[in-house]
């Protein structure tokens, strides 16, 4: 029998999934990680990216907008700012959350250094999840 660790994705609009998952990736603000079960203690902001999910036979793909994710001993549980199935994501959504990062980005010229490296980043982040989502 494979080992599996409980999954729960929310956003403030649903809750998305509850799974037991062989493996889930998720888009760290530090990089990529990857949570199996055992894995050591761990709460992580997150950057605009892709959640993958291994449950059996069957595999799910989110896309997630900022947020967090705590890994402790009852599970993985990923609170993100906004989350949506792939299959749900389309070009409008994508172009709606690019401009809105472009503003902030543009709006932050005028403050703190760190505040336009934290915009900058985010939008660098869409736009390498524009070519995964869209190729």
């Amino acid at each position: 029998m494979v080992d599996t660790v409980e999954f729960s994705l929310v956003s403030p609009e649903r809750h998305l999934v509850s799974v037991a998952a062989k493996a889930v990736q998720i888009p760290g603000v530090d990089g990529d990680m990857t949570v199996m079960s055992n894995h050591a203690p761990l709460i992580s902001t997150l950057r605009p990216g892709v959640v993958v999910v291994d449950a059996d036979q069957d595999r799910k793909e989110y896309i997630v907008f900022g947020g967090f994710v705590e890994i402790g001993d009852k599970g993985v549980s990923v609170l993100a700012e906004k989350a949506v199935a792939t299959t749900e994501f389309d070009r409008a959504m994508y172009e709606n959350m690019l401009a809105q990062a472009k503003d902030a980005l543009q709006s932050s010229e005028t403050t703190q250094e760190h505040s336009r490296d934290v915009a900058a980043k985010v939008v660098a982040d869409l736009e390498i999840l524009e070519a995964y989502v869209f190729g």
